[in-house]
C-alpha cells in the first residue's frame, strides 16, 4: 500500500505566501479582547485558535515557520502580542511559556494533522474509503486529535512559565492552567471544523484532495 506523501521542507513562494498570512492571522487574532484570568493576569485570548489552525491547515514545518515568525516580529516590539504589547520584556512575564510552545505546538499539530489529511487521501485513491471523510466525521476527529496534542505540550510548557517567571509552584501553577483547558478545547475543535472545509476548498494546501 502507498504510503502518505512527506511534506518537504523546501519552501516555494506559494508557501512563504501562506507562511505570512497566517503570521498575520495570529497577530489579528491575539488584538482581540483578551480576558485576564487569575492573581497573574495570563489572558485568555484567540492566540491558541490560531495556532490549532495553522499547524492543520499549513502542517507541521510551514505551521512552525508560521508561528515562529509571529513570535520573532512581537519579541523584536512590534505590539503584536495579546494586550497590544511587544517587546523582550514579555518573556519575563507569566505568559512567555505559552509564547514559546506557538511554534512547537504548531508543528507538533501539523505534523499529526497532515499525516491524516494525506492518508485520506491515499485510502480514497486506493478505493478504500466508500464514505467521504468530512461526512462521516472521521478526518475531523483526527484534526481534533491532533489539536490535543499541541495543546497539550502548549499547557506544559506554559505550566512550566508559570512556574518559572510568576513563582508559582507545581500545584498553584497546573490550577492556574487548567483556567484556560476548556477554552482551548473548544478552540481546537473549531480549528478543526475550518481546517476540513479549507482542504476541501483548497486541496493544494496539503497536497491532499477531499
Amino acid at each position: 500500500m502507498t504510503s502518505p506523501a512527506r511534506e518537504t521542507r523546501s519552501l516555494t513562494s506559494f508557501d512563504l505566501a501562506n507562511i505570512a498570512v497566517f503570521a498575520a492571522l495570529t497577530c489579528v487574532l491575539a488584538l482581540a479582547p483578551a480576558i485576564p484570568v487569575g492573581a497573574v493576569g495570563v489572558p485568555i485570548t484567540l492566540q491558541t485558535l490560531a495556532v490549532f489552525l495553522t499547524g492543520m491547515i499549513l502542517g507541521g514545518w510551514r505551521g512552525f515557520l508560521a508561528l515562529l515568525l509571529y513570535v520573532v516580529v512581537g519579541l523584536l516590539g512590534v505590539p503584536v502580542f495579546a494586550g497590544f504589547v511587544g517587546g523582550p520584556a514579555v518573556l519575563a512575564g507569566p505568559s512567555a511559556g505559552y509564547l514559546i510552545s506557538f511554534p512547537f505546538a504548531a508543528a507538533l499539530v501539523g505534523a499529526l494533522a497532515h499525516r491524516s489529511v494525506r492518508g485520506e487521501r491515499v485510502r480514497r485513491r486506493d478505493g478504500a474509503t466508500s464514505v467521504a471523510p468530512e461526512r462521516r466525521g472521521g478526518l475531523t476527529v483526527k484534526l481534533i486529535g491532533a489539536g490535543l496534542a499541541g495543546l497539550v505540550l502548549s499547557h506544559v510548557v506554559g505550566t512550566a512559565g508559570l512556574m518559572i517567571n510568576a513563582g508559582l509552584g507545581l500545584w498553584a501553577a497546573v490550577v492556574t492552567d487548567l483556567a484556560f483547558v476548556p477554552g482551548d478545547i473548544v478552540k481546537v475543535v473549531v480549528a478543526a471544523l475550518i481546517a476540513v472545509a479549507v482542504h476541501r476548498a483548497f486541496p493544494r494546501m496539503a497536497g491532499a484532495v477531499l
